[in-house]
């Protein structure tokens, strides 16, 4: 107990400096205010009891992000006596929600940045490799260079993949030039950021152009697979025109998404449609999806589903409708894109993703225990859950306990009562200083306070700014929430 207030007085100690970062110390002092409040955002108090054994097991846990981080914290304290490895090519750490923040100009990628050494205890076996591949048959995966890790139990938590060669005519060497950017693009194993600072060098140059005396168009698009951190296409079409109506500017927003509306939630669809009227004119194209783009030319090109009304069905009394699909271009001067993202490769070539489905090739675990479906001796967290919510930090840290604690229920033999509930969480930037706080699970709205979850709020943007980096340094990573 006083390590964890130790802990939170660092957090204390950061939110006191953040007037280095632009934030007044009164506001400072206002979150710090908030007391508990902070500290148990959407904690999930009732498996905090901790469950523990004192067996010798061997635990393997794959994947150096948060969620394996949060993972190998919890499971040294559940599992004193096990020996456990984790199998990590990563030795820097990067807090990436603040890629965001670094592409508003607000931080830099120095500020999203430390060594995952400090994460990782001596007492842990850390191979600084990646799994080339899963054979669960066996109980053992295999590295890219050649060594073969045996395991009791696992947990998974390799992430996503990106694929910005699955849009056709673009790489990754390519971010960053003719009007392009991506505030996702990084490399975890290398510890780049570079979205950030190229989306920021974006905002410059869309404000330059719009300075002109032409309006440019600007395209935001957002992919028909699965993603994480659902909110980050919007998030960037928002402040980049929030940055432009600061100085009287504006352009053609056009965001282009594969999803029918805004949002899932009809609270957040409104509220987002709202926050659209304060810019410029944006144009929704709904149901459209990048599938390929002309670099030097600068146009997009889109496969868009469509509905089309056939005969009248009299006993149905209704019309037959189809979906059908057509390619549309799209002209632009500068373009966001989010790219298609999947598991790991070494996840879909083995018997560990689901086999078929929209889900295939995704981590096949339970929704609530997040224990395989098929190997009961492995786990998943984070976003390579095939699961029907949960790509975010906010998720893999409520997946933390129930992963951990389910884990130890099937080493003690017992059965697994830990259940997720499919908490997500996304903070919606819709402008510099006002955030809509998204908070929802498998029924629909869940909101950690009793405040109007669908309202814009500068709290929210405290709170994220300043406070929720230091809480993930110095209690989430560690295992504390």
């Amino acid at each position: 107990m006083e390590e964890k207030k130790n802990l939170q007085s660092q957090v204390t100690y950061e939110a006191l400096n953040s007037t280095s970062e632009g934030m007044s110390r009164r506001d400072a002092l206002k979150m710090i205010a908030l007391g508990g409040a902070v500290t148990t955002f959407g904690a999930p108090t009732k498996v905090e009891a901790r469950a523990k054994s004192d067996k010798h097991v061997k635990v393997l846990v794959v994947g150096g992000g948060s969620g394996g981080i949060m993972a190998l914290a919890r499971l040294r304290s559940a599992l004193p006596n096990a020996d456990i490895t984790i199998i990590a090519p990563n030795e820097t750490h990067l807090y990436q929600p603040s890629q965001v923040f670094v592409a508003a100009g607000l931080q830099t990628v120095e500020d999203m940045v430390k060594d995952n050494k400090d994460f990782i205890d001596d007492s842990v076996h850390w191979i600084k490799d990646e799994v080339a591949s899963f054979d669960p048959e066996h109980n053992s995966v295999t590295t890219r260079g050649g060594e073969v890790v045996a395991y009791d139990y696992m947990v998974v938590a390799t992430g996503v993949a990106y694929h910005y060669e699955w849009i056709k005519g673009l790489t990754e060497k390519d971010i960053g030039t003719y009007g392009i950017s991506s505030v996702y693009l990084n490399n975890a194993e290398k510890g780049t950021a570079d979205g950030g600072p190229i989306t920021w060098e974006w905002f410059e140059a869309l404000k330059k152009s719009a300075a002109s005396g032409k309006k440019p168009t600007a395209l935001y698009t957002a992919p028909s697979t699965p993603i994480k951190c659902g909110g980050a296409p919007q998030k960037i079409l928002y402040l980049s025109a929030d940055h432009l109506k600061k100085e009287g500017l504006g352009a053609n927003f056009v965001y282009t998404t594969a999803k029918s509306k805004l949002f899932s939630l009809p609270e957040i669809d409104k509220s987002l449609t709202d926050v659209q009227k304060r810019y410029d004119k944006i144009t929704n194209k709904f149901r459209h999806n990048l599938v390929a783009i002309d670099v030097p030319n600068k146009v997009a090109t889109f496969e868009e589903t469509y509905e089309v009304k056939g005969e009248y069905d009299p006993d149905l009394e209704e019309y037959d409708v189809t979906e059908e699909k057509r390619m549309v271009d799209m002209k632009y001067d500068f373009i966001h894109i989010v790219p298609p993202m999947g598991p790991p490769k070494a996840l879909v070539d083995s018997l560990l993703g689901w086999q078929k489905g929209t889900a295939k090739g995704w981590l096949e675990v339970d929704q609530e225990t997040l224990q395989h479906r098929r190997y009961p001796n492995v786990f998943g967290i984070g976003d390579v859950c095939g699961i029907p919510l949960g790509k975010t930090g906010g998720s893999a840290r409520h997946h933390g306990p129930i992963t951990v604690g389910n884990l130890v229920a099937q080493v003690e033999g017992k059965p697994l009562k830990e259940k997720f509930d499919g908490y997500t969480v996304c903070p919606l930037k819709v402008e510099y200083g006002e955030i809509i706080l998204a908070e929802f699970n498998y029924d629909g709205l869940a909101p950690s306070f009793p405040l109007a979850v669908e309202k814009p709020r500068f709290l929210w943007w405290v709170f994220d700014l300043y406070m929720l980096k230091p809480m993930y340094w110095y209690l989430m990573l560690r295992g504390w929430m």
